[in-house]
């Protein structure tokens, strides 16, 4: 039996879920896809075996408890749990005098809370095949909060603070606990619809391709344990930081 890998976070095909979802299949994985949208779920799943990969779907939603454990029982059924990626995010713009208590809470919790359950969930079934990875994907609102941004940038320094405690807590039991900051905007399908003009001023310099990050992931995933990173940062060459 192939050793699994979850991906959550996976939908348009030329997101970075997706570009994840490929490269860890063509590394020999059979990837489960979790996602909201069946549709798309089926799509990549399809393109992914059409490729010679293994793919298989669950619709997930990570806020609910219920979903997080229908997951990885199905991920588990599979086969061995090697890696799990939380991909799971959202963003808008949105200045703090127009923020409401329950659109701050919805972002706490795709972003931060989706993770917390994942982790629990998944943990414990790698501590017992004692080794594999957890790899979170994280924002330059990771590192610092911008204006419009208080609802993004707080949910994202929560999960950082998350992934930074359980690489402390379970490296030293052979888990590899990671976090890519993800400084830049990504040339996927969701950012094209919403904002393709200004995609176009950019120009493709200044956009990351999901495949080429998808090969960081990939690397983080087989660094051996003598020489771990837990924190990488992905941006163009163009890019202010």
């Amino acid at each position: 039996m192939n050793p699994v890998a979850v991906v959550i976070g996976a939908g348009a095909s030329k997101g970075l879920g997706a570009a994840l979802a490929r490269r860890f299949a063509a590394g020999g994985l059979r990837v489960v896809l979790a996602g909201r949208t069946q549709e798309k779920l089926t799509s990549l799943a399809n393109e992914i075996v059409d490729a010679g990969g293994a793919a298989e779907t669950c619709v997930t939603d990570t806020t609910h408890p219920e979903d997080v454990d229908h997951l990885f029982s199905f991920a588990e059924s599979l086969g061995p749990l090697e890696v799990t990626l939380y991909n799971a995010g959202n963003n808008a713009i949105i200045p703090f005098s127009e923020l409401t208590a329950e659109v701050f809470e919805k972002f706490w919790r795709i972003c931060c809370l989706g993770g917390f359950l994942v982790a629990q969930r998944c943990l414990p079934t790698l501590i017992e095949r004692g080794h594999g990875s957890l790899i979170f994907t994280g924002a330059s609102g990771s590192l610092r909060g911008k204006a419009n941004f208080a609802h993004f940038a707080s949910a994202k320094g929560a999960l950082r603070n998350l992934a930074q405690s359980l690489a402390r807590e379970y490296g030293p039991k052979g888990i590899h606990v990671a976090h890519v900051i993800v400084d830049g905007v990504i040339d996927g399908e969701m950012v094209r619809s919403r904002f393709g003009e200004y995609l176009e001023k950019l120009g493709p310099d200044a956009l990351l391709k999901p495949d080429e990050m998808a090969d960081s992931f990939w690397f983080l995933h087989q660094q051996p344990r003598s020489a771990w990173t837990h924190e990488l940062d992905l941006r163009p060459f163009t890019e202010q930081w």
